[in-house]
């Protein structure tokens, strides 16, 4: 073999090697690191009675900084913002939220002035990615979104991976911000006591009062919920009030029904639930619906509930 053949072989195995590592290196990266292809995804669960400080990456705005802090309680989390240096000729920006089926949450504008925009909202989500666009009416978020930030992914959290929703439509609608409620914080409740929870209601059900005990079991995974409704308002007619437990990963379970009727204004729903912990959510269901299987809600949600302990 000729020393020209032997050198241009050599030279091809250093280069079919160096490709080898290379693309090892980008699917090591791609797998453990953001765990999507794109890279811009960054949806993470955030740790409940823990403050987090996210980076908030520009995209396209030369020398703009961004960080958000978020603590998670179990009435809600709540995102406070805080971006510097942006553009002189940049004057609002919108504040998303992603969950992991893709929805987004509007979550409010950002006014910035003199290249500073600060902001501080709350939400029921517990696991989401934060983006910041000048749209002001996005519906739908993808690699080619237009956007100013999005949140990094905190030391220490792992990132969940977008979850496709396609031929899953009632999957999709029960991940929007009507059918999410805060976490109770059940891990913190004293096993074999109960604890009473006073219920607010406001839109439809406002005036109507209930109690709640929740009662985490000393043996086992279970969890006994019981509501007492006082001064019930009628529900509308062909419909039943639905007491359900969601579940920090947006499962569901229906813990009782109340058929409402003409001059009934007490009743009681009395269930348990092996959700390690779970917030709770009343809608209105259709009767015909109820009497079969009925495994998420469909209806609208009568109540934005404040827990109050």
């Amino acid at each position: 073999m000729s020393k020209h053949l032997t050198a241009v072989l050599g030279a091809t195995l250093i280069v079919f090697s160096l490709a080898v590592v290379a693309v090892s290196q980008v699917q090591t990266t791609t797998v453990t690191k953001v765990q999507t292809p794109e890279g811009t995804y960054t949806i993470v669960e955030y740790p409940v009675g823990k403050e987090t400080v996210v980076t908030l990456n520009p995209i396209g705005l030369t020398g703009a900084t961004g960080r958000a802090t978020i603590l998670r309680d179990p009435s809600g989390t709540t995102i406070k913002l805080n971006l510097t240096s942006l553009p002189a000729d940049l004057t609002a920006l919108n504040v998303y939220a992603v969950d992991p089926t893709g929805a987004l949450t509007l979550l409010g504008p950002v006014q910035v002035s003199s290249g500073i925009g600060t902001f501080t909202t709350t939400t029921p989500l517990s696991k989401f990615m934060l983006i910041a666009s000048p749209e002001a009416a996005l519906t739908t978020y993808d690699p080619n979104t237009k956007i100013f930030f999005r949140s990094a992914v905190p030391s220490g959290l792992t990132v969940i991976p977008i979850a496709s929703a396609v031929g899953e439509q009632v999957a999709a609608v029960a991940t929007t911000a009507e059918y999410v409620a805060p976490m109770l914080g059940i891990p913190t409740f004293k096993k074999g006591d109960d604890t009473k929870l006073k219920i607010d209601f406001s839109g439809a059900m406002e005036g109507s009062r209930a109690n709640i005990f929740i009662e985490p079991h000393k043996n086992g995974k279970l969890t006994e919920v019981r509501m007492r409704f006082h001064d019930l308002k009628e529900a509308p007619k062909g419909t039943a009030y639905i007491l359900w437990a969601v579940s920090p990963d947006n499962q569901f379970q229906k813990l009782g029904q109340i058929v409402n009727v003409k001059g009934r204004n007490e009743a009681e729903i009395k269930s348990e639930t092996a959700f390690d912990d779970f917030g709770l959510l009343l809608t209105t269901e259709d009767i015909g619906a109820t009497t079969g299987t009925i495994i998420r809600p469909a209806g609208h949600r009568v109540a934005v509930i404040t827990v109050i302990r």
